[in-house]
């Protein structure tokens, strides 16, 4: 809510839109999931980012506190969901990425595979990375 003020621009319903399935139901069934990786950055106690890929390649989640911000944390959150995707055979990672967010991916390997799609309100940028 704090970092894409870019993207929602306070605009209510595109939060509510964007939040809606982040529910303690659904965050629980996402980590039980045998097709989802969930990985979750601590420091002392505090949560400091989680992210979640799928085993189909998709980078599902990389949030950050915004008192984490610019210290590397959605960087090794990246790092490792993509260790985690190759581990399951895909040759790519792929995601949407919000405005706020397309510059990071841009300067770590990800391509816009695509026009901006509308998702909750928001662009959502589709993009694309060839794994080694």
């Amino acid at each position: 809510m704090e970092l894409c003020i870019a993207d929602h621009e306070g605009d209510q319903s595109a939060l509510a839109q964007w939040l809606a399935n982040k529910t303690v139901e659904n965050v629980h069934a996402w980590i039980e999931s045998a097709d989802q990786k969930v990985l979750v950055a601590e420091r002392a106690g505090e949560i400091l980012g989680v992210g979640s890929a799928s085993a189909k390649g998709e980078i599902l989640l990389n949030y950050v506190s915004p008192d984490a911000r610019f210290q590397g944390v959605s960087l090794e959150l990246m790092q490792y969901l993509e260790v985690y995707v190759g581990a399951q055979g895909n040759k790519k990672s792929f995601l949407s990425s919000t405005q706020t967010a397309h510059r990071f991916y841009l300067a770590h390997g990800y391509e816009d595979s695509g026009d901006p799609e509308l998702w909750a309100g928001m662009s959502a940028q589709p993009m694309v990375k060839w794994l080694k």
